[in-house]
């Protein structure tokens, strides 16, 4: 890239100019949107536009002399490469939660100086927190100003891809039925209104999907709740005549999207709005006059504990998911035996036409991530057309994919030697394995806080002085986003709201990574659920252990067999027993082959 011809550059230069017109000396774009979405539309992806770096996680900062791009280390290799001639600055910070950015601001902009940001994309505890170490530093923080407005001139505006319903028997709980779980969690408040703009949280509330954000089924919405009705904020056009009619008859208002600011200033001074300071924006906030109630939504823990019928949709999706595994690992393996020119992109288009055959695919949850070798080593590798690797010679082959099934979403990582695998690979396998293989088979109290599971995968690569920068497991969402809280089992600072419950659906995904030359993840999907024995409830209360969900071979070629114990073998050797008989009725030919072969107990 010619550095002084980058778009980057000239792009960062425009917003300069209009920090110097309104009088600001830095500008925070932090990577979100008016929901606090992890995963953004179009519109809203300004740091991305602005820098060129893709991850989906970062913050940056553009000040008068120069700009700086916070990441953690999932995506550092990546962002070195995509800020190569930008003349932005790589920070690296140890978490995706890390707050770096807002301490290089109290030290590098001048005392009585102003630092911009767009408060409609800017959460409360985030707005709180800056605002407290600039006021320290003397700092001006001015939130009524969107740059990106003034310097993106094809920026893309409000997605319109309809809504549609979430019906039975997939959705087994009615949208009465939900909203009726709210009003009983509004009322232990002591709330009459409750604000929600988490935009998962809506589509589960109202059992209603979209399309707004790529491999989310999700639309962009606020909604207000009260103790007789709710009303809906969605962008006009997106829901038709019909389902307005249906959501009319259970109550439900469709408002066009930009009246929820208008709703919120029209709240009666004697109202309580509930609202959940982690998922409402600071410029929404701005709007509330009336007395205000802070706590999580409700929705968010409610949809996080997966009813027993949502559960049984769910394996039925896992089982699908896996026959499309096998489908395409089979033809994978042969293609490769034949000798025929595989890379990166063909993984990504076989694997995904493979799941676009099941029923009831919607689509991918995710952008499948293929790494061959060095690129494995980038936790959220994306090949693209200009960039992959040809699948030839010797190395390991990761592979992390996921689909959105009405019945369900999918998350799985596995790892596939190519050629020969060196004995260093088998064992950073190997070790990678026992870290999954340890928490999948852990029991612990209900109500224990997920962070405290971390340790258990970590445990065996502790033992030989190595670790990985990620988190262990996220939440995942019942058709729904693929990261989804409250849960999550990572290095994360516990709180009240990340106890594991019963009917929780939660990866388990450790890894290992050598930049440069190969990475390893075995990922599963697990569900909370009762502990299979007499004593599983006792004096220190009810006994929670995991149901492995995700259905696919776990490859053996690449285990050190002198680094497993026998327990761990009998482990393995039941689950791919299981897998077989799972997914066996669903297969054929090749992919019964292949999956007998791949199912054979060590």
């Amino acid at each position: 890239m010619d550095t002084r011809t980058s778009p980057y550059r000239l792009r960062i230069e425009r917003v300069r100019d209009t920090l110097k017109q309104q009088g600001l000396t830095a500008v925070l774009v932090p990577s979100s949107d008016p929901h606090l979405s992890e995963y953004l539309p179009e519109r809203w992806q300004g740091r991305q536009w602005l820098s060129g770096f893709t991850g989906s996680m970062g913050t940056l900062v553009v000040a008068l002399d120069r700009a700086a791009l916070f990441a953690d280390s999932r995506y550092w290799v990546q962002a070195e490469a995509e800020l190569a001639g930008s003349g932005i600055e790589l920070v690296k910070i140890p978490t995706g939660t890390a707050t770096h950015h807002v301490n290089w601001l109290a030290t590098n902009v001048p005392r009585g100086a102003a630092v911009g940001v767009d408060g409609s994309v800017l959460g409360l505890a985030a707005a709180a927190q800056l605002r407290s170490a600039l006021d320290v530093a003397g700092i001006v923080l001015r939130t009524d100003i969107d740059v990106l407005d003034a310097v993106w001139p094809e920026r893309a505006g409000l997605p319109m891809a309809p809504v549609y319903e979430h019906l039975a028997p997939q959705a087994p709980l009615s949208r009465s039925a939900k909203l009726a779980q709210v009003r009983e969690a509004m009322a232990r408040h002591g709330a009459t209104q409750h604000f929600i703009s988490t935009v998962d949280d809506i589509a589960w509330l109202f059992n209603l999907r979209g399309a707004d954000v790529s491999y989310n089924p999700v639309f962009l919405a606020h909604a207000l709740i009260t103790a007789t009705g709710a009303a809906l904020f969605v962008a006009e056009g997106k829901i038709d005549a019909a389902l307005r009619a249906v959501l009319t008859a259970d109550g439900v208002v469709v408002a066009p999207y930009a009246q929820a600011a208008t709703a919120l200033r029209g709240l009666p001074s004697d109202a309580v709005l509930l609202i959940d300071p982690r998922r409402v924006t600071l410029g929404l906030r701005e709007n509330v006059s009336c007395r205000v109630v802070e706590a999580i939504n409700p929705s968010t823990l409610f949809k996080s504990r997966k009813s027993a019928a949502e559960a049984a949709h769910v394996r039925e999706a896992m089982r699908q998911d896996g026959a499309a595994m096998c489908e395409f690992y089979a033809w994978f393996e042969a293609a490769l035996a034949r000798g025929e020119r595989l890379t990166e992109l063909t993984v990504d288009e076989h694997l995904s036409a493979a799941r676009a055959r099941r029923p009831d695919l919607k689509g991918l949850s995710f952008g499948t991530i293929a790494g061959f070798n060095a690129n494995g080593a980038m936790p959220h590798y994306h090949a693209t057309p200009e960039s992959h690797a040809v699948i030839a010679g010797d190395g390991l082959l990761l592979i992390d994919s996921g689909g959105q099934y009405l019945g369900g979403t999918t998350d799985i990582t596995r790892v596939w030697p190519i050629g020969t695998v060196s004995e260093a690979m088998k064992r950073d396998y190997t070790l990678v394995l026992k870290g999954t293989l340890a928490l999948s088979r852990t029991r612990f109290p209900r109500g224990t806080l997920s962070p405290m599971l971390d340790a258990i995968a970590r445990a065996p690569l502790w033992e030989h002085a190595l670790d990985y920068g990620h988190g262990t497991g996220h939440g995942v969402g019942y058709f729904l986003n693929v990261h989804e809280g409250p849960q999550s089992i990572s290095k994360a600072v516990p709180d009240v709201h990340m106890a594991m419950e019963p009917g929780m659906i939660t990866s388990i995904e450790p890894g290992r990574y050598r930049p440069g030359q190969w990475g390893i993840r075995i990922e599963n999907l697990v569900l909370n659920v009762p502990a299979q024995r007499p004593d599983a409830t006792n004096e220190f209360g009810e006994f929670l252990e995991f149901e492995t969900l995700t259905l696919c071979p776990i490859d053996t070629r690449c285990i050190a067999g002198e680094l497993l114990r026998q327990d761990e073998v009998d482990w393995l050797n039941g689950y791919h027993a299981t897998v077989f008989e799972r997914l066996a009725p669903l297969v054929s030919g090749d992919a019964l082959a292949w999956l007998q072969e791949r199912t054979l107990p060590l």
